[in-house]
């Protein structure tokens, strides 16, 4: 019994240290504490062999996108307020305008197509539209979430929820429970902010 707890912790020691950082991340996320840069730039470091391994492409490219804009967030939170802000470090959350809302969908329709096609042509990547949306709508919401912009949970629910059924097919089932539980704390974000957001109002 213990032989086989011990073989399939080695085999999967990279995806679980991945997932248990993913985790911390999005908790950090919703409760606004800048520790959740550093945290998912740690995730996603992980998770880069795990989804090449897969045959992800899109999703190890966003990971590498991850550690960069880690550091734009990470930046961003500590030193981006405004100047007649009274907390230091501490920014606002801000929501999207409707002409806001067509730029965000356009700009991850054309990722989405952007990626698609050199990843069909070129490479053996499994699922390569479903990779490419999933890609393309994490890393507009990931820019959102740097900003502070409250919409970008709902795009996070979407995509997650997506990416659970990529993930069974590829057989990451450590991962489905990984991005069940963040489709999850998407939604208990999203209503944890706009009442965040409701109250910077008063």
């Amino acid at each position: 019994m213990y032989e086989i707890i011990f073989s399939w912790l080695k085999a999967n020691f990279v995806e679980l240290l991945g997932t248990l950082s993913g985790l911390l991340y999005i908790f950090f996320s919703i409760r606004q504490n800048v520790w959740l840069w550093p945290i998912g730039l740690i995730s996603s470091a992980f998770y880069i062999p795990v989804f090449f391994g897969k045959t992800l492409y899109a999703d190890m490219l966003l990971q590498v996108y991850y550690l960069v804009v880690s550091i734009y967030g990470w930046y961003f939170w500590i030193n981006g307020k405004k100047k007649n802000d009274k907390e230091p470090g501490k920014i606002k959350i801000t929501t999207l305008k409707k002409l806001n809302w067509a730029i965000t969908i356009f700009a991850t329709l054309v990722l989405t197509l952007a990626l698609f096609y050199p990843l069909k042509k070129y490479t053996n990547a499994s699922n390569p539209f479903t990779d490419s949306f999933c890609f393309a709508g994490s890393i507009v919401a990931t820019w959102m979430l740097a900003r502070k912009i409250l919409e970008q949970w709902l795009i996070w629910i979407v995509v997650d929820a997506i990416s659970i059924g990529l993930f069974v097919y590829k057989q990451l089932y450590i991962t489905v429970v990984l991005y069940f539980v963040f489709t999850v704390l998407a939604i208990i974000g999203y209503l944890q902010w706009k009442k965040n957001f409701k109250a910077q109002l008063v």
